[in-house]
């Protein structure tokens, strides 16, 4: 049967597809429109079995905060020409916008979501792996709760941080930490949160060059503790010097606006 003009623009509209993908998928389909996009789906699943060992190390970052909860998700793709698409950025943030509604805390419950009425998330990002040709990977996601959650996008959206308040009614201090977090990029909150592994390591390294300087070993042993003491200012959030006012810890910035207001978590995704 003839396929018409008006038919190829209407699954177009629905799927993103390529006119000529769908002219050829109404045409195996006999003009049945649910048939069709069956075809291109298939079509999808196809591309992806076939770029499935393909690096998808490009992509885009969206973070988006309301109130005492904040989300942010990371979609890779294969070229930086796919991720500076508007259609690509729009269909990201509708993916975002899904996990805002429904509460979602996981990739795997993010992936389970109804993104229309036929296709889930994982099924619509398998879909479009068709419609782009290149592989797509839902990487990263992360929900983030507190009494007030502050999100950053940092131009470009390949880095975008979300920080947890224990206090709300403190956005734009919160937005000067989220985007220190962005700058920065803290392996964790205060000293607590390094690992006893990476704490043996540094400590060993400054004892090693402590003695490759030509001080005795017992000497080494303090001058390590001090280098680790220095390690743990230019590497935990709160002891770092804040960009709004180096002279000021990021912790001390935060009792200046209030003297009980503090961070409890932040996330960071980055694509490089």
């Amino acid at each position: 049967m003839a396929i018409t003009a008006a038919q190829v623009k209407e699954l177009r509209d629905k799927t993103g597809a390529g006119m000529m993908d769908c002219k050829k998928a109404l045409s195996e389909a006999n003009g049945d429109f649910e048939q069709a996009i069956d075809i291109l789906r298939k079509k999808g699943q196809k591309v992806a079995a076939k770029r499935g060992e393909n690096e998808a190390k490009e992509g885009v970052i969206f973070a988006e905060s309301k109130g005492n909860v904040g989300y942010m998700l990371q979609l890779n793709c294969e070229t930086d020409f796919v991720a500076k698409n508007d259609d690509f950025r729009n269909f990201v943030t509708s993916i975002l916008n899904i996990a805002i509604e429904n509460g979602a805390s996981s990739v795997e419950e993010l992936n389970g979501l109804k993104f229309d009425d036929k296709l889930t998330v994982a099924e619509k990002i398998t879909e479009q792996v068709g419609v782009i040709g290149e592989k797509l990977d839902l990487s990263h996601f992360a929900k983030v709760e507190a009494a007030e959650v502050v999100a950053y996008n940092h131009p470009g959206n390949q880095l975008a941080t979300l920080v947890a308040m224990n206090k709300e009614g403190h956005a734009e201090a919160g937005k000067q930490v989220a985007m220190q977090v962005a700058a920065m990029n803290p392996l964790a909150l205060n000293k607590d949160g390094i690992d006893a592994d990476t704490i043996a390591r540094e400590l060993e390294v400054g004892k090693e060059l402590a003695i490759q300087e030509g001080k005795p070993a017992e000497m080494a042993e303090k001058i390590a503790e001090g280098r680790l003491g220095k390690f743990f200012k230019e590497n935990t959030l709160l002891s770092q010097a804040s960009i709004k006012d180096n002279k000021q810890s990021v912790e001390q910035y935060l009792q200046s606006i209030d003297k009980d207001l503090t961070v409890t978590e932040f996330k960071r995704f980055s694509l490089s």
